[in-house]
C-alpha cells in the first residue's frame, strides 16, 4: 500500500527563506499568519493527509461511489467520517473573509494544503475544493442577500459547491449551451435542462449542495455573450437558513470512469429548478471564470500532488528493490544483487521527477502570493500587476503541471517494473487518477491557445513584458556571483528562446492563424520551463545562503545539485520547443482530413 509525508519543511523553506512571507505583512491576513501559525496549520494538514485520508484513497478507488434508485449517492466507507474532520478543523475557510465565518488567512496557504491534501487523496479532496472554489465565485458576483443565505454554511463546510458548465452537446464550446432560465415573478427562475461530468454533483457528505449553473435566459443572445450564471440549492433555504423543501435538481447517474472513483461524478438534471441570479444577466462567464480560475490552479496542484506522492513511493521501491549490479560494480557486496537506485537511468527517472516537484511547488507558492496581493492589496498599481502575472500564468501552471505530472506517474510506475502494473501496489491509480487533470477544467491543449490567443497580446502584451522584465533584471543582478552564474545563464538562454517564440508568433501568427495553433502547446511547455527554471534560480540562492548561515549541508546541497540537473537535462528542452514552434503549420495543416 503507498504511503505519504507532506512536504511540511519544503513549504516552510519556500515561504520564510524564497519567498520572504514576512514582506507581505501589509497586506489584510498576513500579520495573523505568524511563523508559528502558519508552521502549526501545515503540521495539522500534513497530519490529516498522512494518517486519516491517505488510508481511505485505496478505500475510495475499490469501492467507488453509489447510487440509489431515488437519486441518492453514497460516498465510500470513511469519507463521510473524513469530511467531518474537515469541517471540524474549518479547512475550508483557511483564507475566507473573517465576516463569513473564514479565517481571513493567505490563499497561499490554502494552495499548500490542498497539495497535501490531493496528494494523499484526490477524490476525496475533490469535495472540499469544488467548494472552495464556488465561495470565491459567490464573493466577487453574488449580491448581499445571496452571500448571506449561502456563504457561511459553505465556509464552514456544512454544505458543499460544485460548478455547472458541461452539456451533453457543448463542452468547450459554451456558447452552444441549452439549459434554459426562464424568470419568476418573485425575482427567481426556474432552470431546466442537463449538465454532464458534474464533480461531486450528489453525494452523503454534506446536509445541502450549492450549484452553480449556466443557463441561457429565455430571449437572451446566442452564443457566450447570452449565458447567465445562478446559484440553485439543492434544498431550498428559507430566509432564516433552515433547509426546506428538495429543490428539482437530481442526479439522473453516475459516470464510469477510468479514475478518482471516490469522487461522484454525475449527470445532473434540472427540471424547473429553483434558481436564483448572480450577477449580470448575459454576463454568467465573467463569473463563472472567476471559480474557473480557482480550478484551474486547484487542477495545477492536482499535477504536482500526484507527481509527489508518486515520486515518494518510487524512492521507497528503488531503494528497497534488488536487481543486478551497478554498472561500475556491486555497491552491495553482502547482498544478491544492488538495489536498482545505484542504476543511472533509475537515478535520472527519479532526479526528473524531484526536480520538477521542487521547483512546480514554489512555482504555486508564487502564484497562491500573486493571488493574495490581487486580493488584498491597497496599492491598484501592485493589484493590476499582480493580477497580470496570475492571469499569464494561471494556463501555464494548469496545462504544464498536470502534463508533467501525469508523465511523472507514469514514470514512477515503469521504475516499479511489472509490480507497477498491479494495483496493489499504488502506481497505477496514481496513473488513473492524474489523467483526468490533463482534461477537465480545460483541456490542455485550450489552455495552451488560451496562453498563446489570449493571455500574450492582453493588454498590449504587458504581463508578458512584465515577466521578461522580471527574468532580465534577476539575471543581471545575479550574474556576478559565481555561485548562481551556470543557473543564470541556463534560465538566460531559456528565456531567451520565449523571446524568439513571442516574437515569432508575433510576426507569423497574424496572417496564418494555424501557425499559433500549431505551436501552442510546445509555447505553453516552453514558458513552463522557463518558469520552473526561474524557480529553481531563486531556490539556489536561498539554499546558498542557508548554507553560508550553517544550515542543513546535506539538505541544502541536494537542493542546489537538483538545479544543477534541472538547468542541465530539463531546460534545454526548451531548444526543441523553440524550433517546433518556428516550424510552422504547413506540415501540421496539408494533409486532406480524409486522408487520415
Amino acid at each position: 500500500m503507498p504511503t505519504y509525508k507532506a512536504p511540511v519543511d519544503d513549504a516552510l523553506f519556500l515561504l520564510n527563506d524564497v519567498f520572504h512571507i514576512e514582506r507581505y505583512g501589509n497586506l489584510p491576513g498576513f500579520s495573523d499568519a505568524s511563523p508559528d501559525v502558519i508552521e502549526a496549520i501545515l503540521r495539522e494538514a500534513a497530519k490529516l493527509s498522512e494518517d486519516v485520508l491517505t488510508p481511505l484513497n485505496r478505500v475510495g478507488d475499490k469501492e467507488g461511489c453509489k447510487r440509489s434508485a431515488d437519486g441518492s449517492v453514497t460516498t465510500p466507507a470513511g469519507f463521510k467520517d473524513a469530511y467531518k474532520q474537515i469541517v471540524e478543523g474549518g479547512w475550508i475557510g483557511i483564507s475566507a473573509p473573517q465576516e463569513f465565518g473564514g479565517q481571513g488567512l493567505p490563499m497561499t496557504l490554502t494552495e499548500i494544503v490542498n497539495e497535501y491534501f490531493c496528494s494523499a487523496n484526490m477524490a476525496f479532496a475533490m469535495y472540499p475544493g469544488l467548494t472552495q472554489g464556488a465561495i470565491a465565485a459567490l464573493i466577487v458576483h453574488a449580491n448581499d442577500a445571496i452571500k448571506q443565505k449561502y456563504l457561511p454554511k459553505m465556509i464552514e463546510g456544512v454544505w458543499t459547491g460544485t460548478m455547472n458548465l458541461t452539456e451533453p452537446h457543448c463542452g468547450t464550446d459554451l456558447g452552444l449551451l441549452r439549459t434554459k432560465a426562464v424568470k419568476q415573478g418573485d425575482g427567481s427562475y426556474k432552470i431546466t435542462g442537463t449538465k454532464i461530468f458534474i464533480s461531486a454533483g450528489e453525494h452523503d457528505l454534506s446536509d445541502n449542495i450549492i450549484h452553480l449553473v449556466l443557463a441561457r435566459i429565455e430571449g437572451a443572445p446566442a452564443g457566450t455573450k447570452g449565458i447567465s450564471l445562478f446559484v440553485v440549492p439543492k434544498f431550498m433555504v428559507g430566509d432564516d437558513g433552515a433547509i426546506g423543501a428538495r429543490n428539482g435538481v437530481s442526479c439522473g447517474s453516475l459516470e464510469e470512469k477510468m479514475g478518482i472513483h471516490g469522487n461522484s461524478t454525475c449527470v445532473m438534471n434540472y427540471d424547473s429548478a429553483t434558481g436564483w441570479l448572480v450577477g449580470e444577466e448575459n454576463r454568467g462567464l465573467n463569473a463563472m471564470f472567476v471559480m474557473m480560475n480557482e480550478a484551474r490552479l486547484g487542477v495545477g496542484i492536482q499535477g504536482l500532488a500526484l507527481s509527489e506522492v508518486a515520486y515518494q513511493n518510487a524512492v521507497v521501491y528503488a531503494k528497497e528493490r534488488l536487481q543486478g549490479r551497478a554498472i561500475t560494480g556491486a555497491k552491495f557486496p553482502d547482498k544478491p544483487a544492488d538495489p536498482i537506485i545505484v542504476h543511472p537511468d533509475v537515478r535520472r527517472t527519479l532526479m526528473t521527477m524531484r526536480a520538477f516537484n521542487e521547483a512546480a511547488r514554489a512555482l504555486v507558492l508564487w502564484a497562491g502570493l500573486k493571488s493574495d496581493v490581487a486580493h488584498r492589496s491597497g496599492d491598484a498599481k501592485e493589484r493590476q500587476a499582480a493580477d497580470d502575472a496570475l492571469g499569464l500564468m494561471t494556463p501555464v501552471i494548469k496545462g504544464v503541471m498536470t502534463d508533467v505530472g501525469f508523465a511523472n506517474t507514469v514514470s514512477a510506475q515503469q521504475l516499479y517494473g511489472g509490480h507497477g502494473y498491479i494495483a496493489e501496489h499504488g502506481m497505477e491509480q496514481f496513473v488513473r487518477d492524474a489523467r483526468i487533470a490533463m482534461i477537465y477544467e480545460g483541456a490542455n491543449g485550450v489552455q495552451a491557445m488560451d496562453l498563446v490567443g489570449r493571455k500574450l497580446g492582453k493588454d498590449g502584451g504587458r504581463a508578458l513584458m512584465a515577466f521578461l522584465g522580471e527574468l532580465g533584471a534577476y539575471a543581471k543582478e545575479k550574474s556576478a556571483d559565481e555561485t548562481m552564474k551556470p543557473l543564470v545563464t541556463a534560465l538566460g538562454q531559456g528565456s531567451g528562446h520565449l523571446q524568439q517564440a513571442s516574437m515569432w508568433f508575433m510576426q507569423n501568427a497574424m496572417a496564418k492563424p494555424d501557425n499559433a495553433g500549431a505551436g501552442a502547446t510546445d509555447y505553453l511547455h516552453l514558458f513552463g520551463l522557463v518558469a520552473l527554471g526561474y524557480m529553481w534560480c531563486q531556490i539556489a540562492d536561498a539554499a546558498n545562503a542557508k548554507l553560508k548561515s550553517g544550515g542543513d549541508a546535506a539538505r541544502f546541497n541536494a537542493k542546489l545539485v537538483t538545479a544543477r540537473f534541472f538547468m542541465e537535462r530539463m531546460m534545454p528542452e526548451t531548444a526543441t520547443r523553440l524550433a517546433r514552434i518556428q516550424a510552422g503549420a504547413a506540415s501540421t495543416m496539408e494533409l486532406p482530413a480524409e486522408a487520415f
